[in-house]
């Protein structure tokens, strides 16, 4: 048995320790709290009260909910609650008022302190202002959504200036249709490489890399003449893989219709899809296009934005090899990356 000296000297300890966390969470720039282990607020830091001008104490247990928005309220208090009973880390985005009574979006983050048994024993927990940041992509979202219709009437105007050329010469109607047909591949092509925010994301459900390769690549005619070949694994892919992967393949074919294999009478291009062990290859290999004397040196902005989506977005990597007789490229991801959880 604990003798009492050894009883208060563990109180002792313990009371010092809550002393320099409090002391260390008034000097964070973030909102810090804590929670006892059923949920129970019971320590919010100095930024927290600064920021909501809520009085002390105010917001402890369950009071910390009627901070936020009314419309996060229910969507917070559930994720909480799920989180109390999974033990599973917190994460989550929503409006907390501030103390002028706007509503500022915050990211609240938690994770659980446990005992040597493995009991959680405390949650500590931090607000972020990620307001000026959500307003900016916001914005982005605007210019994008803007810059996408102003595109889709540029594709409209051409398909609509090909119908009127047809009715004019009937000799080349068959030539003008599929003409049409191209032009609106490209539009759907176009659908697929922008980009997309979680609201404007297209809905793509049970479809797969050969079907997407299919769709980006209709618009050109090696494809219908099979100088374009896609073959290998075919794997499941939805709007999370579809978007950053139709935005690298549809540079890579454009360069290749200006520059490559694809703007040679004979020139092909292989792709290829190759399952091993936890990572998928695809591999994108041209062939029979203009001789290449000198690999590029610089990179433009097309290649930093194809870096971009493997690396950065699905967190894979891309390999480029200039072969006298065609580029050849490798992009190696995760499949789990391809789609949502």
């Amino acid at each position: 048995m604990r003798s009492e000296t050894e009883t208060l000297a563990s109180k002792n300890v313990l009371r010092e320790s809550e002393v320099d966390f409090r002391v260390l969470a008034n000097q964070m720039p973030q909102i810090v709290w804590s929670t006892l282990a059923d949920g129970f607020h019971d320590y919010y830091n100095r930024r927290w009260y600064e920021f909501t001008g809520a009085p002390d104490g105010s917001t402890d247990g369950e009071g910390w909910n009627g901070m936020f928005h009314p419309d996060d309220q229910e969507r917070a208090w559930i994720r909480w609650a799920d989180c109390l009973t999974s033990g599973e880390p917190f994460e989550i985005e929503y409006r907390l008022r501030h103390r002028n009574g706007d509503y500022r979006w915050v990211i609240g983050r938690a994770n659980p302190i446990r005992d040597r048994a493995g009991q959680i024993v405390r949650w500590i927990g931090t607000c972020t202002d990620i307001d000026s940041a959500k307003r900016q992509a916001e914005h982005n979202e605007l210019l994008s959504r803007e810059l996408s219709h102003r595109i889709k009437n540029i594709f409209a105007v051409i398909s609509g200036l090909i119908g009127l050329s047809a009715r004019q010469a009937p000799e080349a109607k068959a030539f003008a249709e599929q003409l049409r047909d191209r032009v609106s591949a490209l539009g759907r092509a176009h659908e697929f490489a922008r980009p997309h925010s979680e609201e404007s994301r297209m809905t793509v459900e049970a479809s797969t890399l050969h079907g997407m390769f299919r769709e980006m690549l209709s618009p050109y005619p090696a494809l219908e003449c099979g100088r374009i070949v896609i073959k290998g694994d075919d794997i499941a892919i939805d709007d999370r893989g579809a978007t950053p992967l139709a935005l690298v393949y549809h540079e890579l074919a454009t360069n290749s219709a200006k520059y490559g294999a694809l703007s040679a009478p004979d020139g092909r291009v292989d792709i290829g899809v190759t399952l091993t062990g936890d990572d998928v290859l695809i591999d994108w290999v041209e062939r029979g296009g203009p001789a290449i004397v000198d690999p590029p040196t610089r990179s433009g902005f097309g290649t930093k934005l194809v870096d971009m989506s493997i690396v950065k977005q699905l967190s894979g990597a891309i390999d480029r090899e200039w072969k006298e007789d065609g580029l050849a490229v490798r992009v190696t991801l995760q499949p789990k990356r391809l789609v949502r959880r």
